[in-house]
């Protein structure tokens, strides 16, 4: 780096220091430019971190290229005007946070920033799971809402996420205009943020959530499951109990060493149920207990993971599994309206909706999407991800899905039966839909992109001895998708199979995900099938790796 470029560096990180509002973030900063760390400091202000359908989301610490106040402030800042153009001058604006670092500083930051612009704000009384926030948007009358989330990110991250007043996640082009707002603030002296003015809420909106959870349960319905539970060091403990003596199920056991919420995530290594290792003491809470199943949400209790006995021990239901069993069950119920899921997740939903003579839709990845899906029903994503109560919760609700396995369990407890035998069931009646995922987790963003052009470039003809019948660049959109950065292959041979290629849009991973479809006649297909499925899938993911060059 040239010497100028090295002043220009240093003087802009001294016109962010003086202006941080967080005595740690400062210090970090002060230390780095005392010590001319030039590397780290153009890392830190190479630009700034982006505001997109996700939010903000993003390590903690100092600079525009970092989760911190003054990015926070920003964007909030951003929001505020967004909404103001939008005719909310005056609206009601819902906070809520989770237990990372920093996030109730956020959530208090976002308060005065409203305030300051003219905007009403209320603040949920502590940390919360995500789906409380998104329910009290429409409870209470709000324009917007935030969520001061990283979901199931590394502990040093934290993120922002924001909701409409309809419920639901922002798209484009909102996600546009308040993306210009935020770039139009020009400095934080600029940003009003009075030390008081909004309302702190009492546990009347958890009370309101928790009653609405009544509305997932059918009245008389078995309750006779046990369950060994996860909060996976997050927020969803006190919610999920609540809601399950609410509901007169047995009070689940806890997986004590992560019961409580902790920012640190000391048990694992990333706080995700989907991640190695991370079940590991919830299987040995349940091998010392023997439930009926295991149940995990992730920090921000959005996700839920279901887990069942075998004979050798505890298996993870994949969430396309989840999802099947969720569908089938609400289709028994007598559910009507439309069934939805993003691209990425199972076949099966369809096949499950035509049976039953329900709609289906496909959307992009994200609750954004599937919320968005005109006469909802049901919707879910193959991360963990299910919304079984669309008029209450417009996004995933890991409390409400936990209900609705358990009730489903039970239901089949009475009956002598299992979870897995459902599964069984389901495959009987239309194939087995096996999925599995290429994910790949980089350092280094071009990795990413490197991998994208290369199966741009020169696109498969075949994928495990299955010949590629068509490939589509979702970057074109199709007549049902807008476009995105993504790539579908359908793949046909002795079996039929399907690959989707896509960046991970909240973290650093390229994401490939494969499904193929085995026909299954009889019960004594179905281990052989499951043998045989794996084996193509395996056989998908060496030549998929082969072509991206990974």
């Amino acid at each position: 780096m040239a010497v100028q470029e090295q002043d220009d560096l240093i003087t802009r990180a001294q016109a962010w220091l003086a202006e941080d509002p967080d005595p740690e973030t400062a210090a970090e900063l002060a230390k780095l430019i005392e010590a001319g760390d030039v590397a780290e400091l153009a890392d830190r202000f190479s630009g700034t971190l982006q505001f997109g359908t996700a939010g903000l989301r993003g390590e903690i610490g100092a600079g525009p290229m970092r989760m911190n106040r003054s990015v926070v402030i920003r964007a909030a800042a951003g929001l505020a005007a967004h909404l103001k153009a939008q005719g909310h001058a005056g609206g009601l604006v819902v906070v809520g946070y989770d237990a990372r670092y920093k996030s109730a500083d956020f959530a208090r930051d976002t308060a005065a920033v409203m305030t300051g612009a003219g905007l009403r704000a209320a603040v949920l009384p502590r940390p919360l799971p995500t789906p409380v926030l998104a329910y009290a948007i429409r409870h209470l009358g709000a324009v917007a809402g935030v969520e001061v989330t990283a979901s199931h990110n590394p502990p040093r991250d934290n993120g922002y996420k924001v909701y409409l007043g309809d419920g639901s996640q922002i798209v484009s082009p909102a996600d546009v205009e308040i993306a210009a707002e935020i770039e139009r603030v020009d400095t934080l002296a600029s940003v009003p943020r009075p030390e008081s003015g909004w309302e702190d809420l009492g546990d009347e909106v958890l009370e309101a959530y928790l009653a609405r959870t009544d509305a997932v349960l059918t009245s008389g319905s078995p309750r006779g499951v046990r369950t060994v539970y996860t909060a996976m060091h997050g927020v969803g403990k006190d919610v999920v109990l609540a809601a399950f003596a609410r509901a007169g199920f047995p009070e689940p056991v806890l997986v004590a060493e992560q019961a409580e919420p902790d920012p640190a995530f000391p048990t694992v290594a990333f706080p995700n149920p989907e991640e190695p290792g991370a079940m590991d003491l919830a299987f040995a809470t349940a091998a010392a207990v023997q439930p009926d199943i295991v149940i995990a949400n992730d920090p921000d209790a959005d996700r839920c993971a279901v887990a069942v006995p075998t004979a050798d021990g505890w298996r993870m239901l994949r969430g396309d599994e989840v999802g099947a069993l969720l569908a089938a069950h609400l289709v028994h119920k007598g559910a009507r309206g439309v069934f939805a899921e993003s691209i990425v997740s199972s076949s099966l939903l369809g096949r499950i909706a035509e049976a039953a003579g329900v709609g289906y839709e496909e959307t992009l990845t994200g609750f954004k999407w599937i919320a968005r899906v005109e006469g909802l029903r049901y919707g879910y994503e193959e991360a963990l991800g299910y919304c079984v109560d669309p008029e209450g919760v417009r996004d995933k609700d890991g409390i409400t899905a936990a209900l609705l396995v358990a009730e489903l369990a039970s239901e089949l407890k009475e009956q002598g039966r299992t979870l897995t035998d459902l599964l069984d069931d389901l495959a009987m009646a239309h194939g087995l839909h096996h999925t599995d995922q290429l994910s790949v987790r980089v350092s280094d963003l071009s990795v990413i992109a490197s991998a994208m052009a290369a199966l741009r470039a020169e696109p498969p003809v075949s994928l495990a001895g299955l010949r590629v019948v068509s490939a589509e660049d979702l970057n074109q959109g199709t007549d049902k998708l807008p476009p995105t950065d993504g790539l579908r292959y359908h793949l046909e041979g002795d079996y039929k199979a399907r690959v989707i290629c896509r960046p991970s849009g909240t973290e650093p991973k390229l994401k490939c995900y494969l499904e193929v479809v085995v026909p299954v006649s009889e019960a004594s297909d179905l281990a052989p099938a499951r043998v045989r499925g794996q084996e193509v899938l395996d056989g998908i993911k060496k030549d998929l790796s082969a072509a991206m060059g990974i």
